[in-house]
């Protein structure tokens, strides 16, 4: 998008990718944002004008109090879309663009006051897919707090004692997989991070991509641990994701983590600047299917390769683009995006490994910095 393009923006920094992208830092409750000929504009409580004029120093910062009195002179308090009609029109404004998520019932309203919308279908922001150096710094910095997580984690799995009925034992009681995330979200805390839905699922339930996991671990089988937080400081994602087995696997089981690994070494052979994100993922697909591992239903359920090889991240967990079936995305120079092919198999196991990739000339440089080890 053209920073000519006028541009309208309602909501708050904390939650919304574009808004963080547009002010710089976060702010928990909605405001409005709006850009005319190029030139950007910030309305916001009185209690957030000195933090936001410090952290947003390329806008021009008002008081959403010193408006409303402006308004009130004309009658009563008025409503969000009069405010937004006011700040519009006073500099010659009836036609902005709004990102997909806009809210429904606010563009009602401003249309009844014959402000014209136009939805960016592609994003207001779509550089955001692009990263620069010092973004590629801060996904970096966010991937080093999942590490941090991960590495406590494992090491609570090391230190744990096998019980006689097979389920591990942590400092005197069951390792469930609640105590276990409940380890790795500290450590991600410490480190400066959120956490939000940590997968630590073990046995059968790791066969199910986005099971959280519940209930004891258990020795001699596999734990897929999928770490992805958001730093506190930027808002930027890390993205990590290790399958282990505390005690021994079985030799389906190594055959399987052997193939997931090499599956991941060939999608990253095959991010390339203008490599179609569909081929990386039909690579893996027909990779799979050479060695014997075939995606299809049995007994009422799926099981194969049931999701994507990966996705872009930033300021959003999943971002363009995605290496998936029929994706059209083009890869290039500066996206970030998450490499993690998975197999999944209620008879024998699951394995998922994720590792995070920025593109370059050259292809692909791993960011991810973290051991890849199945016992423990």
């Amino acid at each position: 998008m053209s920073d000519s393009e006028n541009l309208l923006i309602v909501a708050d920094s904390q939650r919304d990718a574009d808004m963080l992208y547009a002010v710089g830092h976060f702010v928990p409750d909605p405001f409005i944002y709006f850009r005319v000929d190029g030139h950007c504009h910030v309305v916001i409580h009185d209690a957030e004008v000195n933090r936001m004029r410090k952290g947003a120093q390329h806008c021009r910062v008002l008081s959403q109090a010193q408006c409303l009195e402006k308004l009130k002179r004309k009658g009563k308090p008025p409503p969000l879309a009069k405010m937004i009609h006011f700040l519009l029109t006073e500099r010659g404004v009836r036609k902005v663009f709004v990102p997909p998520n806009f809210p429904f019932g606010l563009a009602r309203d401003l249309r009844n006051y014959r402000i014209k919308l136009r939805v960016k279908k592609d994003g207001v922001f779509p550089e955001r897919e692009f990263k620069n150096a010092d973004e590629i710094k801060k996904i970096s910095a966010a991937l080093m707090m999942a590490e941090v997580g991960l590495a406590e984690g494992l090491q609570a799995l090391k230190t744990a004692k096998i019980g006689r009925d097979g389920k591990l034992v942590y400092h005197g009681a069951p390792l469930t997989s609640e105590k276990l995330r409940g380890v790795i979200d500290t450590a991600i805390l410490q480190a400066g991070g959120w956490t939000g839905h940590t997968i630590v699922a073990g046995g059968r339930q790791a066969c199910d991509p986005h099971e959280p996991g519940h209930g004891p671990l258990r020795a001699n089988e596999p734990i897929v641990i999928d770490v992805f937080p958001r730093s506190q400081k930027t808002g930027y994602f890390g993205d990590i994701t290790r399958t282990v087995v505390r005690g021994r696997a079985s030799e389906a089981m190594r055959r399987l983590y052997d193939t997931v690994a090499r599956a991941q070494g060939l999608a990253f052979s095959r991010l390339r600047p203008e490599t179609k994100a569909g081929d990386v993922h039909e690579a893996v697909q027909t990779f799979f299917d050479t060695e014997g591992y075939k995606t299809c239903k049995k007994r009422g359920r799926m099981q194969g390769f049931l999701h994507c090889t990966g996705h872009g991240v930033g300021m959003e967990i999943h971002e363009a683009p995605r290496l998936a079936r029929g994706s059209r995305d083009a890869l290039a120079i500066g996206q970030v995006v998450t490499v993690e092919p998975g197999l999944y198999y209620p008879g024998v196991g699951a394995v998922r490994l994720e590792d995070v990739a920025a593109i370059t000339a050259q292809g692909a440089r791993n960011l991810t910095k973290f051991e890849k080890v199945l016992e423990v």
